[in-house]
């Protein structure tokens, strides 16, 4: 007989995500809408929400579902259908209204989820709601995942409370004129782009903001589309450009067409991955210090002392980017990884930009969220704006030779993670525990640099592993004899 499940094995740290019908299915997303509007909905002093979903197949039912369970509790919600997750935020930030998006990213078929936010596009953790979201949703059904009643509306709908209404309403075009806004691309050169969405919601976006989807004027943009069919199934290749093999693709239609510059989106499109001229991947790091670039100096064209503008980084990202940022006259700002660290460091700072190197980047423009679309659009821009490829545009910010994120399952997290300070210590490192652990080597008289830092996973018995240093030899030696005290 299969164990009981319980809420705590889809509820996250940051979203809920779980298998369906399994561990998600409409009567628990009902009763998570209920308790989304006592918890979030009703204490914002908002009488709306806005509900959305992806391609997924599951996500109209789960959605609706959901919408379902908000109304029971008197609150009206705007239902948006398709969209990609910053279309959601763009929804919530422009109507200043608490939000739903049902997605599991880039998570296989059989998954589905929800990111939360408040009003304005704030968003909801395990510490700004999420977990006391859960604890209602398990006392509505009844506190027994497996068994919460005949009814689908078992301790759902209080006949006291008169239920919300419903409305339909498309945004997209909204969303689209919005970020065209932020981003000028109509007097750069013309470039050949080709997009790979992975039949994931880029495919919606895309032509709606690059082209001419949403009725707006052409771009001097030829867009090259792969896989722009919505499918939740994945039949090309999963939406997730983190994994070098999604992104073969891409690389090769590149290079085919002889484009100017490559850009992958995940399955909820609210990350954006580039490859340049050569089909060659281009670290997220440096767009990130690219468009910290630009962001700081739009600010200080429109009258800001640099030395009054911040941007925020997580502590896996390329040592490059705390120089670009310093070398802008800005203030950079570190935090830990996860988007509402990254959200909460730029309202706290008012951030004109946040970067992640998972590809994750954040605009204060855009309500302090993530958005791939305006990433892509910025990165656009600065290729348009000037007469070099991306590769010469970019070869400033490829300073430092990267292993990238390596995981490794450890029984014991905290006795292997010591062994790694203990190893360290004779090298003269300086450590630092805001994200896991950070040890960082300065260098020197012909000793080269190098960082590493170890965190363990919230949810899985894993260590994942990111190591930098000044060159290729230094940053495989570093990895090699961490990864063998951290496997032994």
């Amino acid at each position: 007989m299969p164990p009981a499940r319980s809420l705590s094995d889809v509820v996250k740290a940051y979203d809920v995500r779980g298998i369906v019908p399994d561990q998600l299915d409409a009567r628990v997303t009902r009763a998570l809408g209920a308790a989304f509007a006592e918890v979030v909905v009703i204490p914002d002093g908002a009488a709306a929400c806005v509900v959305a979903h992806d391609m997924r197949d599951s996500s109209p039912e789960l959605s609706g579902a959901f919408a379902d369970g908000v109304r029971s509790r008197g609150i009206d919600v705007i239902a948006t259908g398709l969209a990609s997750t910053d279309g959601l935020y763009y929804a919530s930030g422009s109507l200043d209204l608490p939000g739903a998006m049902f997605t599991a990213s880039h998570n296989p078929a059989a998954y589905n989820g929800i990111k939360l936010c408040r009003s304005g596009a704030r968003p909801v953790g395990q510490d700004t709601g999420l977990a006391d979201v859960r604890v209602l949703a398990e006392r509505i059904l009844g506190g027994d995942f497996d068994d919460f009643g005949d009814s689908e509306d078992a301790g759902v709908n209080d006949p006291a409370t008169p239920a919300g209404s419903l409305e339909q309403r498309d945004l997209l075009a909204d969303y689209a004129a919005f970020l065209r806004g932020l981003v000028d691309l109509r007097g750069i050169r013309p470039l050949r782009v080709v997009v790979d969405a992975g039949n994931g919601m880029g495919g919606f976006t895309v032509p709606a903001v690059l082209e001419t989807g949403a009725g707006l004027p052409a771009l001097p943009l030829t867009v090259i589309p792969l896989y722009f069919e919505l499918d939740g199934n994945f039949p090309n290749h999963e939406a997730n450009p983190l994994d070098p093999a999604n992104l073969v693709d891409l690389q090769a239609a590149v290079v085919e067409h002889g484009a100017d510059i490559g850009l992958a989106f995940d399955g909820d499109a609210d990350r954006c991955f580039v490859i340049d001229e050569h089909g060659d991947p281009v670290s997220p790091s440096a767009i990130t210090a690219l468009i910290a670039r630009r962001e700081v100096a739009r600010a200080v064209a429109e009258g800001a002392d640099a030395a009054d503008v911040a941007v925020v980084y997580n502590v896996i990202c390329s040592a490059q980017v705390p120089e670009v940022i310093a070398a802008t006259g800005a203030r950079g700002v570190r935090t830990r990884v996860g988007h509402s660290f990254i959200k909460g460091e730029m309202a706290k700072n008012n951030a004109v930009f946040g970067g992640e190197h998972s590809a994750h980047y954040y605009f204060r423009d855009f309500w302090f969220a993530d958005t791939g679309m305006l990433a892509a659009m910025h990165t656009l821009a600065a290729l348009g704006e000037q007469d070099a490829p991306l590769s010469a545009l970019m070869s400033d910010l490829a300073r430092y030779a990267a292993s990238g994120e390596i995981n490794s399952t450890v029984i014991d997290a905290p006795a292997a993670t010591e062994l790694v300070r203990a190893w360290a210590q004779p090298q003269g490192v300086e450590t630092d525990e805001l994200d896991g652990l950070t040890l960082v080597h300065a260098g020197g008289d012909g000793d080269p640099m190098w960082w590493l830092n170890l965190r363990a996973s919230n949810t899985e018995p894993l260590l994942r592993l990111n190591v930098e240093a000044a060159d290729p030899h230094t940053m495989e030696r570093v990895r090699d004899e961490v990864l063998a005290i951290v496997r032994a």
